[in-house]
């Protein structure tokens, strides 16, 4: 489990910055500015985390019991809520209503881990989804070229196996993509730019924190 700091923030879109090098970075662009609106404790809860709210919400669209737990921590309702694990030292060093700035969760260079939900393309066949390459055009072939072909065996075991690639939805499911680094960070603005693309389209809701498969990633260079 992930229990390195992170934000909560928006997909903006793409763009491309240069290096000291004068090399092109590819960059995906995140708006954060996530607040906590609440905190979990070992004590209390039995784990150690903070809860963090994302964009504004309108009251009269928010149900009376949730208003009343914004209403106990004088939060205003948020848009999109998360739960952040953290350790309970971390987790120490935000207090309820406290903004998560970018340039104290992040340094540039850092590694970092990006979740988000890809665009979702509905009920799809086999080409598009699994990149089949179709039947053969020729040779008496009738309403079969973009079919699957067989899906089963004979006696032996004489069912279809699962995991079978077929047709069925696709997109629409959260997907993590590991060991991003940070390129640059604008807090004045609470945007961080991250090296290469982001699962998700523009708009979208995605979740950074530090890596979890690099050593030390999850802590800023200020703080080592």
């Amino acid at each position: 489990m992930n229990k390195n700091p992170g934000i909560l923030g928006k997909k903006i879109g793409m763009t491309q910055i240069f290096d000291e090098k004068g090399e092109v970075l590819r960059c995906t662009v995140v708006q954060a500015g996530c607040v906590v609106i609440g905190k979990r404790t070992v004590e209390k809860d039995g784990y150690s985390a903070i809860i963090v709210g994302l964009g504004e919400r309108k009251e009269k669209h928010t149900p009376k019991p949730l208003l009343g737990a914004y209403k106990k921590t004088q939060q205003t309702p948020k848009r999109i809520v998360r739960e952040l694990r953290l350790s309970p030292e971390e987790a120490a060093k935000y207090e309820v209503g406290q903004k998560v700035g970018v340039d104290q969760v992040f340094t540039v260079g850092q590694f970092v881990d990006a979740q988000g939900k890809t665009r979702g393309r509905g009920f799809t066949g086999v080409v598009r989804r699994w990149n089949f390459a179709g039947a053969v055009s020729t040779h008496g072939t009738h309403e079969y070229r973009r079919h699957g072909g067989s899906i089963g065996t004979n006696m032996t075991p004489g069912r279809t196996l699962p995991g079978l690639k077929m047709p069925g939805q696709y997109g629409n499911e959260t997907v993590s993509a590991l060991n991003l680094k940070v390129a640059r960070i604008i807090p004045e603005e609470d945007l961080v730019l991250i090296e290469g693309g982001i699962p998700g389209p523009d708009g979208s809701i995605v979740l950074v924190r530090g890596a979890v498969k690099k050593k030390n990633a999850g802590v800023p260079a200020a703080a080592k």
